[in-house]
């Protein structure tokens, strides 16, 4: 609160206030925009190990490269009930929801119809989408049947997302973008949606190498977490072939100058934590 010579309101201890002169062309930081994702996948396959799942860390290092937070991710089988719960679930959470599997020509192939199912609206025919089985079969051979025809049922008012790997498409419907399972097909679909996303302030990140045990600096490393709420702090350990067990600890900040402050407080702490534990690496 100001007056009319410039000077602020400042509240003391007490019912009341003091006058004082404060820098008012001091720059505010933005608050930094957080958009964020979810992944589906779908698919008996995923969750009898029949099928290794290789989307899930390509699309969270995608989705992190172009400024948006993979919160959550879930894997559903070729259930319809659960597919419907599991994606009215999170794409009410989320600003976006990527499913992954379950749009190719056989039975078992119901993410359309769920998708469908969920928003409440008709699974169709698409005209663009039949147009293109049939330049793709043109080239490559093959009729199109109707397990073929499965693949151009899209929801009404879905647009199409294109596949240059094999033709048939994916959709965007609403904040939900169904794609693909195979891990080529995802990628190229995700190649063309991405420029369409809206995207938040990127998180930055620094690694640095610990040369301790996590268990050496847990607790230290803890107080500066709790002491900078603004910063994602992580501990990785891992074993190096020729001086044991070791830790990576990894920070992350949307705002470079915080990055800098935890990372040097990290670095100041293990210097002393290994002081301590008479440590020269």
């Amino acid at each position: 609160m100001g007056d009319k010579t410039g000077r602020w309101l400042e509240r003391v201890p007490g019912p009341r206030y003091v006058f004082a002169t404060l820098p008012r062309d001091r720059p505010m930081k933005a608050k930094p925009d957080v958009v964020t994702a979810a992944v589906l996948v779908i698919g008996d396959e995923i969750l009898s190990g029949r099928t290794k799942d290789k989307n899930i860390g390509y699309i969270a290092d995608y989705l992190t490269a172009i400024g948006i937070d993979l919160k959550e991710v879930r894997v559903v089988s070729d259930d319809a009930s659960a597919i419907v719960e599991a994606l009215n679930g999170l794409r009410a959470k989320y600003a976006y929801v990527f499913t992954t599997g379950g749009i190719g020509p056989t039975h078992d192939d119901i993410t359309a119809d769920c998708v469908a199912q969920a928003f409440g609206v008709t699974l169709e025919l698409h005209p663009e989408a039949v147009a293109i089985l049939k330049e793709r079969l043109a080239k490559t051979g093959g009729e199109l049947n109707d397990a073929r025809l499965r693949m151009a049922r899209i929801p009404h008012g879905a647009a199409l997302v294109a596949n240059k790997v094999s033709g048939a498409p994916g959709f965007w419907i609403g904040n939900v973008i169904t794609m693909a399972g195979i891990p080529s097909v995802m990628q190229a679909m995700l190649d063309e949606v991405a420029p369409k996303l809206k995207t938040g302030t990127k998180l930055l990140s620094e690694t640095i190498r610990a040369d301790a045990k996590e268990g050496d600096v847990g607790t230290a490393l803890g107080a500066i977490a709790k002491a900078h709420p603004e910063a994602i702090i992580g501990s990785y350990p891992f074993i190096d072939e020729k001086q044991g067990p070791n830790t990576n600890i990894v920070v992350r900040s949307r705002d470079a100058d915080t990055l800098a402050t935890v990372k040097s407080e990290v670095e100041t702490m293990l210097a002393e934590v290994k002081s301590q534990l008479g440590v020269a690496r």
